[in-house]
């Protein structure tokens, strides 16, 4: 048919307008159909780069917030650490300083007992030699307490001075000590 119509319009028999074409509404219909079909698909395939291009932002922005939260925890537990060897290092000194302390207390301690021993010792020296001299000189009196009534008694012999020999042997002790 278009090709009748077409052929016509050749022999000039009659002159028909450009609008009562088909192939130019056919031309203008195709034409639209792509500009309609273009737009929507333009649109969906913006629309879904958009979506895409937002998606990746929300990524990147995330992966960001997670590079700044693992740096974040990084440096606190390298903050924490380092807290942590410090009071490790303090309280190796105060264990030291507290061994070095105990060791000088011990040592003051064993020189004190050792003194202690020794002057006990040496009051022990003391009091064992007061009582050998006491009971050396309690021998002497008593030694010479019986050689002077021994003496007396071959001296005065028996009788009226017997009694004064006595007192004065009574009271020889008593003088002595």
């Amino acid at each position: 048919m278009i090709g009748s119509a077409w052929a016509a319009g050749a022999d000039g028999a009659h002159h028909e307008s450009v609008f009562a074409d088909p192939t130019l509404w056919i031309a203008v219909a195709f034409v639209l159909f792509f500009v309609a079909t273009g737009r929507i698909m333009w649109r969906a395939l913006s629309g879904a780069l958009d979506k895409r291009s937002a998606a990746i932002a929300q990524a990147l922005a995330d992966a960001e917030r997670l590079r700044a939260d693992a740096l974040k925890a990084k440096a606190e537990a390298e903050r924490t650490l380092a807290q942590a060897t410090a009071e490790a290092q303090g309280i190796v000194g105060l264990a030291h300083e507290e061994v070095q302390r105990m060791q000088a207390r011990a040592a003051q301690n064993l020189e004190t007992a050792v003194a202690l021993r020794e002057q006990q010792a040496l009051d022990r020296i003391a009091q064992s030699e007061a009582a050998a001299t006491k009971q050396v000189r309690d021998t002497a009196v008593d030694v010479a307490l019986a050689a002077t009534r021994a003496l007396l008694r071959e001296q005065v012999g028996a009788g009226t001075t017997e009694a004064l020999v006595d007192e004065a042997i009574a009271e020889l002790p008593r003088r002595m000590h």
